[in-house]
């Protein structure tokens, strides 16, 4: 299913925004790394499914009525087996926020490798068009708003000074202790986001706010753990 169609389908079923797996569809068509996963419809097909997947996994609810599933405890790390994989997805079940959402599965995929976690989003200014932003994750976002903004498209230049002013970005390099990040990685993502013919211009008139929260970025690459976009309004 190409981009356009994800986003089409959505509108179809009358969605305000992608559910996680349509976006983790749509970075895809774009081509930024995403978890190898599946979606499974209840408890019942979690063996079947984790016998196709290395552990430890995440379990994700899946509804495009929840944006923030981490916030209603949709969102259950480190699952080794089916069992453990059952039980999180029937306490999932009791929580009423999701209880009462439309679900559309739940999606279990491969924990990414350990790395420094990059937060890039964008959204739809009504003057500007698209803009593109690039953070650090964290407490570097949520606290101390380390970001960075840019008018789409941009270019490899615009990128790579969007990462160099941002406070923390001494921690991509590595510092105290810390495995360096791979710079290449994170400027091929914002370009595939926020560059001619990326993700933001090719759907300018069609996606009001995008976030990838978190992208991990390790010394090898980097992997879009979760995804969020925001439609606009037809």
């Amino acid at each position: 299913m190409s981009s356009h169609e994800l986003i089409t389908e959505a509108r179809k079923q009358n969605r305000a925004a992608l559910n996680e797996l349509a976006g983790k569809k749509l970075l895809a068509s774009f081509g930024i790394a995403v978890p190898r996963s599946l979606v499974i419809p209840d408890a019942a097909a979690a063996a079947a499914a984790c016998a196709k997947l290395n552990p430890p996994l995440v379990l994700k609810v899946v509804s495009s009525d929840i944006l923030h599933k981490s916030d209603v405890g949709g969102v259950k790390v480190g699952l080794r087996n089916a069992s453990e994989i059952e039980e999180a997805i029937r306490t999932m079940m009791l929580r009423p926020e999701i209880a009462r959402a439309r679900i559309d599965g739940f999606l279990l995929e491969e924990m990414a490798p350990a790395g420094q976690e990059v937060v890039i989003g964008g959204l739809r200014d009504s003057q500007f068009g698209p803009l593109v932003m690039v953070g650090l994750g964290g407490i570097f976002v949520e606290v101390l708003a380390d970001v960075a903004f840019r008018i789409c498209p941009i270019t490899r230049l615009d990128a790579e000074e969007m990462l160099d002013e941002l406070k923390g970005a001494a921690l991509l390099r590595g510092a105290r202790g810390r495995k360096p990040a791979s710079r290449e990685a994170i400027l091929g993502a914002l370009l595939r986001v926020g560059g001619e013919g990326g993700l933001l211009m090719t759907h300018a008139d069609e996606i009001a706010e995008a976030d990838i929260n978190p992208l991990i970025v390790s010394e090898h690459g980097a992997v879009a753990v979760d995804a969020r976009f925001v439609l606009t309004k037809a």
